[in-house]
């Protein structure tokens, strides 16, 4: 299947990539930053997804929106961005599956205003797409993980003092995988036909984490 993923350059969306393509998809990348995938089935477009220039890619049949930032004009990329990206591509005839790589935050409300903002709107939007998916029998879904092992929380993975403490949040007492994500990913748009307008919560247990006092 053609399949297009933002933020294709390094964390999540790197790892969804190189996924797709070890299960012999064709993969269309875009990032703000080059990438560093060398394979034949995969084209890397390097943009903007807010405000740079988007190419025309016909029958796009899944479409991740990875690409995203933490307070850095979160509303503005996280949310507005994705948004142009999901209309531009998502609404065809060959189109299977969108997936939107949210946060628990969205969630849980747990983290910086603007980025709770834009997690939360996406959320919100992904429903919209359900809906009006649904007339080409495709499916749209989005991902909430919790914590993850990536570049972006590189301050508290080299802190081993913040590490504990956000490990002791969790139930599990862990990180998810930037790979784990990637299977959830390729799990709700490949393999799932049922499950739509979903949002699935991948925080390793921190949600449902409190201590009971009696």
């Amino acid at each position: 299947m053609k399949v297009i993923v933002t933020g294709s350059a390094k964390g999540i969306g790197r790892e969804i990539a190189q996924l797709f393509l070890e299960k012999g998809h064709t993969v269309i990348g875009m990032d703000k930053e080059t990438s560093s995938i060398e394979n034949s089935n995969y084209q890397h477009i390097q943009t903007d997804i807010y405000q740079g220039a988007l190419p025309e890619i016909m029958d796009c049949e899944i479409l991740i929106n990875n690409a995203g930032v933490q307070n850095e004009n979160d509303i503005d990329i996280n949310l507005k961005g994705t948004i142009r990206i999901t209309e531009q591509y998502a609404f065809q005839s060959k189109i299977k599956s969108v997936l939107f790589i949210a946060s628990a935050s969205a969630q849980t409300g747990a983290e910086f205003p603007e980025y709770v903002a834009s997690k939360g709107g996406m959320v919100a939007y992904m429903k919209n797409v359900a809906i009006r998916l649904a007339p080409f029998s495709a499916t749209a879904n989005s991902l909430s993980p919790g914590g993850v092992i990536t570049d972006l929380n590189a301050h508290i993975l080299n802190s081993p003092d913040l590490y504990r403490q956000v490990l002791d949040e969790t139930l599990l007492k862990r990180w998810a995988k930037a790979s784990e994500i990637a299977q959830w990913a390729y799990f709700v748009t490949v393999i799932n036909q049922s499950m739509t307008a979903q949002d699935i919560l991948i925080d390793n247990g921190e949600a449902a984490q409190f201590n009971f006092i009696w």
